[in-house]
């Protein structure tokens, strides 16, 4: 709590209440509302979303807080139209208390997962969005070395979403300077699963060894539960994948994830996964057998692993190739019908 200690001192002249844990996991469920919504929101509509995911506050006590962050400089009012979220806001949100964040992103693919509407005998409905950031002046150069990975089937899809300065790729705008770049998030695949009464739990993101062409064992893994980022935007950054070589020379490292679901619903997880892939959604590196390893990964009594390649497995070549990028995993939602295919980019 050192952190929030130090925040009490800011001239934005804080009473000091925030160093009060509950008052600060209240101002902190309150810029994650805000931070969720790209228009203004008043503090009616955000006391019913919290009420919506477990914080009993009123509206009343809301008002409260709100006139505290905008003295912190966290929110900015406008008027009658409501709050918006400060950069300040966003950098509290990003290091809120680190107890607080934990199972934050096994949250979010859950509650990802739920949204997905796609129905796999018509190909309408909504898809789960990666977002990256790009270079305009090297988009040629970009879609080239992805191109290469998308080839090689190191994709969830080879359906894509771009977008110029000033449009979206899920939630994310993009700025002057970049192309926003949208590859269909493995979560797509629980929502899929969900939506046929498949239970799917996701364990593990993490990086997957490639010898001769083939799926040989997990070398890292990093449990959702227990972590407060997305597991690949981790192994991107640290640039610990060598996605291009594992398309090239078939020996490399990809990103991955491990997911478990009920033995018993094998014969309906094969029929689901060959429905997907009709739609151009794949990703698919190995399903184990009934209670037996997977790629090195130990499944529980009665229970099938599933290794699914990373959803941002193109981009993270990018930045081996030295093309820096900036990605969020899980942006948001597209319809299926909207993307195209990366060839006809």
């Amino acid at each position: 709590m050192a952190t929030t200690a130090h925040k009490a001192t800011r001239p934005h002249g804080g009473t000091g209440l925030q160093t009060r844990p509950d008052v600060e996991r209240k101002t902190l469920a309150i810029l994650r509302v805000l931070a969720n919504d790209a228009a203004p929101v008043g503090a009616r509509i955000i006391a019913d979303k919290l009420r919506a995911v477990g914080v009993e506050l009123s509206e009343r006590a809301v008002r409260y807080h709100l006139k505290i962050m905008d003295e912190r400089g966290l929110t900015t009012c406008l008027g009658e139209q409501g709050r918006v979220i400060t950069d300040a806001g966003v950098e509290e949100l990003q290091s809120a208390l680190v107890s607080d964040k934990l199972g934050f992103v096994i949250s979010k693919i859950d509650d990802l997962a739920y949204r997905v509407t796609l129905d796999l005998r018509t190909g309408h409905g909504s898809i789960i969005l990666n977002a990256s950031l790009l270079p305009a002046d090297r988009i040629g150069d970009c879609l080239a070395v992805m191109r290469r990975a998308f080839k090689a089937g190191y994709c969830m899809s080879e359906l894509v979403a771009m977008a110029a300065a000033g449009e979206r790729v899920g939630d994310l705008r993009i700025p002057e300077g970049k192309i926003g770049f949208g590859t269909v998030c493995t979560v797509t695949l629980n929502g899929i699963l969900m939506k046929h009464s498949i239970p799917v739990e996701s364990r593990y993101g993490g990086l997957l060894e490639i010898r001769d062409g083939r799926p040989y064992r997990f070398t890292e893994l990093v449990g959702y539960h227990e972590s407060t980022l997305d597991p690949a935007v981790i192994f991107i950054a640290s640039k610990m994948t060598s996605i291009n070589e594992a398309a090239t020379t078939g020996q490399g490292r990809v990103l991955a994830s491990f997911r478990e679901v009920p033995a018993v619903c094998l014969p309906d997880l094969e029929r689901v996964l060959a429905q997907a892939a009709k739609h151009g959604l794949g990703g698919i590196l190995a399903v184990g057998k009934p209670g037996q390893p997977l790629l090195g990964v130990h499944v529980g009594t009665e229970r099938v692993g599933l290794a699914v390649i990373g959803g941002l497995s193109p981009v993270a070549a990018l930045e081996e190739a030295g093309i820096a990028t900036a990605n969020k995993a899980m942006t948001g939602m597209a319809e299926l019908r909207d993307l195209k295919m990366v060839w006809d980019l």
